[in-house]
């Protein structure tokens, strides 16, 4: 569990994603060994620059053998389980894979777990989109809200809090559920909407597109965290918070998603057209999502510092160097 230099060892399951690569960057600074699960196919761009810093182990959730060997190995001090299939619009056109992926796999990683014996905070990364359908008078949403799910990937992320909460019930084993809401910044992929505006502006800037940045629905509100600040109440969880217990992690304020947009336009010298694209339509939206952390960072002294505005000069910066 610790270590031939003393160190604590971390094993992140989606190392190579978006939060997992600022994770481990994150844990790398706090001197933490970096163990990351990989499939051979996962690309490996978002951890390039540090990769070789990182402990990899090929093995995939729904290998439920893979995952006792890795465990076994490693042996870590705690785990973050962010693999998962996490983008709302995937889910719609293969809910299947979407719930096979997000709790079979938690299954399998449980297992993996409670068959070794060990004794370890486990963090695993559920969502807002559980929440669903809010009510006016339910904002912000605390933990204690009804769960009324509008996708088949918030259904899959609901079994997967609920499964965290049965294995600590039934095995004690150490479960923390943290349930963040929108986090955002430089890495994350262009299926989401702030980031195909910024992925989209920045190739009209280059030349590569006409001038028309194509959008879905633009009326809902989402609370935005910075992902380098998501990822530091990640590692708080697994230090501070209680086995058992769910915690939202959000910034409590919300942005529209066609301010979003109107800001990210304002940061290009470019004139850029609007065209709404009825593909980019959910059968059903979730029209605001505004945390209550108050439970959290009253558990950990967590508190975001990086303003929004940052991190999405921070997101199109990125596209710009990477288009």
């Amino acid at each position: 569990m610790v270590s031939k230099t003393g160190n604590k060892k971390a094993l992140i399951t989606g190392i190579t994603g978006f939060a997992g690569s600022h994770l481990a960057e994150l844990l790398l600074s706090e001197k933490v060994e970096v163990h990351g699960i990989q499939r051979w196919r996962s690309k490996s761009d978002n951890i390039d620059d540090f990769k070789e810093k990182i402990h990899f182990h090929e093995a995939d959730l729904l290998d439920a053998h893979s995952l006792y060997k890795v465990i076994d190995e490693v042996r870590p001090s705690f785990i973050f389980h962010l693999a998962a299939q996490s983008y709302v619009q995937s889910s719609w056109a293969s809910p299947a894979n979407t719930l096979e992926v997000n709790i079979i796999g938690t299954v399998h990683l449980f297992e993996a777990v409670r068959k070794s014996e060990l004794n370890i905070p486990i963090q695993i990364a559920c969502s807002s989109e559980e929440y669903g359908k809010v009510l006016p008078d339910e904002l912000p949403i605390r933990e204690t809200n009804p769960l009324r799910p509008l996708s088949p990937y918030a259904v899959s992320k609901i079994a997967m809090d609920y499964l965290g909460y049965q294995y600590y019930r039934s095995y004690g084993m150490k479960i923390i559920r943290t349930r963040g809401f929108n986090h955002t910044g430089p890495r994350r992929g262009d299926v989401f909407a702030e980031s195909t505006f910024a992925k989209q502006i920045a190739e009209i800037e280059k030349g590569k597109k006409e001038p028309v940045v194509h959008v879905g629905n633009l009326e809902a509100k989402r609370d935005y965290t910075d992902v380098r600040d998501m990822v530091k109440a990640y590692y708080l969880s697994v230090q501070k918070c209680q086995a058992g217990e769910v915690y939202n992690i959000a910034t409590g304020s919300a942005w529209k998603i066609g301010d979003v947009l109107d800001f990210m336009l304002s940061l290009s010298k470019k004139k850029i057209k609007i065209i709404e694209d009825k593909d980019r339509m959910r059968p059903s939206d979730v029209a605001v999502l505004i945390g209550d952390a108050s439970k959290f960072r009253n558990q950990t002294g967590w508190k975001p510092e990086i303003p929004f505005t940052k991190t999405m000069t921070d997101l199109l910066n990125y596209w710009r160097k990477r288009v």
